[in-house]
């Protein structure tokens, strides 16, 4: 199984593009990269019915659905508009040598958009 780069990350702030839920924002709980797909809070919210068992009683529980990464933009913490990214190296001196990291940048105001 390979790891594919996603332009999305868990616990990234992400407006909806398409869909039932368009224009709306949230966090990223979980991605699943192998299916391209992501699971927002408060988006794509769905019914599943549980049955009872030892640890609580049964019923109707609402819990959010997954949606495809191509319906998903990133949210600048700049300019706080969605916004494409790009990939930028960046070099740090780190002892002796010098690291390259990939950061994700935003093509609008060119702010990083990694958590620290």
């Amino acid at each position: 199984m390979s790891t594919r780069k996603t332009h999305i990350k868990d616990n990234d702030l992400v407006s909806v593009l398409s869909g039932k839920d368009k224009g709306k924002t949230g966090r990223v709980l979980g991605i699943i990269p192998s299916k391209n797909r992501a699971v927002v809070e408060g988006v794509q919210m769905i019914k599943q019915h549980m049955r009872p068992n030892q640890m609580g009683q049964g019923g109707v529980v609402e819990k959010e659905g997954t949606v495809h990464l191509s319906n998903l933009k990133l949210v600048c913490p700049k300019c706080n508009a969605p916004t494409r990214t790009k990939r930028q190296v960046f070099e740090r001196e780190a002892g002796t040598r010098t690291k390259k990291y990939r950061l994700r940048v935003c093509k609008k105001c060119g702010a990083v958009a990694e958590q620290e």
